[in-house]
Order: structure tokens, then C-alpha cells, then sequence
């Protein structure tokens, strides 16, 4: 007998999905707002760095709202995008991702600037005085150093995306196939006569999920560490 049934199997590939389409998007400008926001200082810096975390303050209500009213097919950039390129992201699976990529940003952007921070600004200097320019410091240097918060960052964003509930249902609605991720599937199954076992089993799987990824960001962070020889 299956484990899953098709449509709880299909709500947990969405759910990678999505997930994985977020990171993939978020984290380039999660690395440039974390290497800008640990090295250098300028004016409005702590409004920029207070915008970056917005997100793990707002209730998810909220930031599903703001992406409803910002990037719905009426709204000022949703609107521009859909009349201009016929691209919508209301209701679908694109714009869960969009959802999930806003909630989980500051969670990459924190753990990638603390590894920034740690890193000896002299290698950076000597590098220069030996001629590296920036793009090379970087991918020489700073990169490879920060390695383990990145890791991290990715891991526990990932997991964290996989379990965004309210930004995704406020902006593309809870819709079988399309926008139904794990954690809209187990609240419509709650919301269902008999449900309970389908909930239980896409609580244990997601319960499993982050789990394992908080365990695999230990692990990789710390074998990073010892591969650059800061352990």
C-alpha cells in the first residue's frame, strides 16, 4: 500500500518545488546583502539592514498581503508585469515560490553575514596588495570562508520554506495541483470530516524534513569548517 496518496505525494513535490526554486532565487541577493551589510558602513544602514529582517518579524498574514497588494495582477508591479510580459503570479506556483523566497530571506542573509563578520579583514588587505581585485577577493577569499554560513543559511532556509504557511496561502490561495504546498495541504485536511490520518501523516513528513535538514546544516557547516581549518 502507497504511503502517500497521489494528491499528498504531489503536494510534497510542490512544496521541493517551490522551496528549492525560492532558495535558488533569494540567495545570490542574499550573499551581496550579507557581504554588504557585514563590511561595509554607510548612511541609512540600519533602515536597510531593519528592511532585510522585516520579514521575520511581520506576521506572514502580512507579508502575503503586501505581495498580494504589490505583485497581483492589479498591483503596481504585478500589474506592470502581467499587461507587459503576460506574466502572472497570483494563484500559482511561481508566486508561492516568490512568497517563500521573501519569508525566508532574512534567514540566509543572517547566517551568511555572521560567517562575513568572522572572516580577518588583513587576508582581504593582503590579497589587495598582491593585486587581487574585488571579484577575485571575493571568490578567492571571502567565498570559500563563508562557506559554512552559507551552507547553513540555505539548509534552514530550505526548510523553512518548505513549511511557510501564511504569506503563500494570503498571496496564491490553497489551490490542489497548483499552489497546495505540505502545510496547506495538512490544514485542509484538518478542515476535512476523517482527515485526521492524512494530516498526521503530512505532519510526520514535514516534521521529518526539518529534522533532517537541521541536522544536515550541523553537519555540513562543521565539516566546511574543518576543510578551511577554522575548527
Amino acid at each position: 500500500m502507497d504511503i502517500l496518496t497521489p494528491m499528498e505525494t504531489t503536494a510534497l513535490l510542490l512544496s521541493l518545488r517551490v522551496a528549492g526554486v525560492a532558495i535558488a532565487l533569494g540567495l545570490p541577493v542574499a550573499v551581496l546583502a550579507a557581504w554588504v551589510l557585514g563590511r561595509y558602513s554607510f548612511p541609512g544602514k540600519t533602515l536597510v539592514d531593519g528592511l532585510v529582517h522585516l520579514p521575520l518579524v511581520l506576521p506572514p498574514v502580512v507579508t502575503g498581503y503586501i505581495l498580494l497588494v504589490t505583485m497581483g495582477t492589479k498591483g503596481v508591479v504585478g500589474g506592470w508585469l502581467y499587461q507587459t510580459f503576460g506574466i502572472k503570479l497570483i494563484f500559482t506556483a511561481e508566486g508561492a515560490s516568490l512568497a517563500v523566497a521573501v519569508t525566508s530571506f532574512p534567514l540566509m542573509v543572517r547566517a551568511i553575514r555572521l560567517s562575513v563578520e568572522a572572516i580577518d579583514g588583513g587576508l582581504e588587505a593582503a590579497a589587495r596588495t598582491l593585486g587581487a581585485g574585488p571579484v577575485d577577493r571575493f571568490f578567492t577569499i571571502l567565498l570559500p570562508l563563508m562557506a559554512p554560513g552559507l551552507l547553513s543559511g540555505v539548509i534552514v532556509a530550505f526548510a523553512a520554506a518548505m513549511g511557510e504557511f501564511g504569506a503563500v496561502i494570503t498571496f496564491v490561495s490553497n489551490i490542489p495541483g497548483q499552489t497546495q504546498t505540505l502545510p496547506l495541504a495538512i490544514y485542509a485536511a484538518t478542515q476535512e470530516p476523517g482527515g485526521d490520518a492524512v494530516a498526521a501523516r503530512l505532519a510526520s513528513i514535514s516534521f521529518g524534513v526539518a529534522l533532517v535538514a537541521l541536522m544536515l546544516s550541523e553537519f555540513l557547516a562543521h565539516r566546511v569548517r574543518r576543510l578551511i581549518g577554522q575548527t
